[in-house]
């Protein structure tokens, strides 16, 4: 028995039949898909001012806040559950919503490329929208149209081929969802896997009459680590034995799952980590000229701005971070290559990225969270007052509470941070010392990067 896991569908029986009945996400998915919707609707026809705008202040403070201080470091792709982005494609695929009415999914059947089974294009996409990310927040129509493209390009992907291939290869958030799930406290995972092997119908794979095979592409008696299991519990609705357990574990248990561990995903913990240094930097510094350009306030310098951007992120950090892991194989004596050094020393900015997100987030959610109220009354900027709030006034939040929550987050996430370094080093270093020696480079590139954060946060 594994004392570090507690099923929640074996101690919450009622958890368990919500989460079995067909309505359970579908129901979720149409809620979230109308607030989507209606985001869509008022970036486009709305007021131009972002602090007044629906779209901007409800998807960019009121629905990150909660995705990346609540939803993913306690229940990992719990999002990924309700999102409305694949509803509309996945719905057209199964010609239906609820119950499963066609064995098979109406779409063109092409084979997803074998080159791109991976997270690289949720690489390249997150970067997109960073570049643009000055824009993107404060315009709504261009918020708007982010969206619309999002929406689109599900139901063209799943016309194209079977499941869900946007959240598995292509969209931006669920990459980095993927990335940080690894810490979360909940999983999803089969209670014995030897009841998989030798089942030989694999239901959880190919579906049933009533039920869907997994839209993720995932089979369950393989699962290791959060990364791409979108809790949709198909599986639970679809497995004949039982066999499926939604388990409370420790935080960040996957960071020391050594399979799966891949270039892809140490870049996306790189990027993950840069971006929220920079997003910092331009949109909470005190260089205006530097928002500015990130602004696009002329072509030349938003140029020159993407180019040191994606310098810094692909080439900087990850740069000094590989003469970091060679100095932790060097003093760790480990005996493995140096690129999967890099490649598994990586995992360690998991915990330190996140925290730096969510330190990030409390800056402007203390600050802006109180337009959330008169924009809820009047979404458009119409002058509506729909619950009598719109003259409520903007109200920064205890401000010194947000700097001491930061500072708490950023030490939390050095402290994880450190001590996966030396457990990874652990799993190839001959003994613990050996493997805490590997640790201080690792350590003092961490302390660096709080150190930077800090001086951004606190001044």
């Amino acid at each position: 028995m594994n004392t570090t896991r507690i099923d929640l569908l074996t101690k919450i029986p009622l958890l368990k039949s919500i989460l079995k009945s067909r309505f359970f996400q579908p129901v979720l998915m149409l809620g979230t898909l109308f607030f989507f919707v209606f985001a869509i609707l008022t970036g486009f026809f709305g007021t131009p001012a972002g602090s007044k705008n629906f779209s901007i202040i409800y998807i960019w403070i009121v629905w990150w806040a909660v995705l990346i201080i609540v939803l993913v470091p306690f229940f990992g792709r719990l999002w990924c559950t309700v999102c409305p982005i694949p509803g509309p494609g996945e719905w057209l695929q199964r010609r239906g919503i609820i119950q499963k009415r066609y064995p098979k999914l109406m779409t063109l059947r092409r084979r997803w490329p074998r080159q791109l089974k991976n997270i690289w294009l949720q690489n390249v996409a997150f970067l997109g929208m960073a570049l643009f990310s000055a824009i993107i927040l404060t315009r709504p129509s261009v918020t708007a149209w982010v969206l619309f493209a999002f929406l689109i390009l599900g139901v063209v992907l799943s016309a194209i081929y079977d499941n869900r291939i946007f959240c598995r290869y292509v969209c931006p958030v669920g990459g980095f969802i993927g990335l940080y799930s690894l810490t979360a406290t909940v999983e999803l995972r089969v209670k014995d896997a030897q009841i998989c092997k030798d089942h030989s119908t694999k239901d959880c794979v190919i579906g049933t009459e009533n039920s869907y095979g997994c839209p993720w592409m995932v089979f369950p008696g393989n699962l290791e680590r959060n990364a791409y299991c979108g809790l949709c519990t198909e599986c639970l609705k679809t497995c004949p034995r039982d066999n499926i357990a939604l388990n409370l574990r420790p935080f960040g248990s996957d960071l020391l799952v050594a399979k799966g561990r891949s270039l892809d995903e140490a870049y996306k913990a790189f990027i993950m980590l840069a971006c929220a240094l920079m997003y910092s930097v331009v949109l909470l510094g005190p260089w205006g000229w530097l928002k500015g350009w990130a602004n696009m306030n002329s072509l030349g310098q938003w140029a020159i701005y993407a180019v040191g951007f994606l310098t810094i992120n692909l080439l900087i950090v990850p740069g000094l971070f590989w003469l970091t892991a060679q100095a932790a194989r060097l003093l760790a004596r480990l005996d493995i290559s140096p690129r999967q050094a890099f490649v598994d020393y990586a995992y360690t900015l998991v915990p330190m990225g996140l925290m730096g997100w969510i330190a990030f987030s409390f800056s402007f959610v203390f600050v802006n969270g109180s337009y959330a109220l008169p924009v809820l009354s009047d979404p458009f900027g119409w002058g509506w007052n729909l619950l009598g709030t719109k003259d409520f006034p903007w109200t920064p939040f205890l401000p010194q509470v947000a700097a001491a929550l930061q500072l708490i987050t950023l030490l939390i996430g050095l402290g994880f941070s450190i001590a996966i370094a030396y457990r990874i080093g652990r799993q190839h270093a001959g003994s613990d010392a050996l493997a805490w020696r590997g640790a201080l480079p690792i350590t003092a590139f961490l302390t660096g990067v709080t150190l930077l954060f800090t001086k951004l946060y606190l001044g």
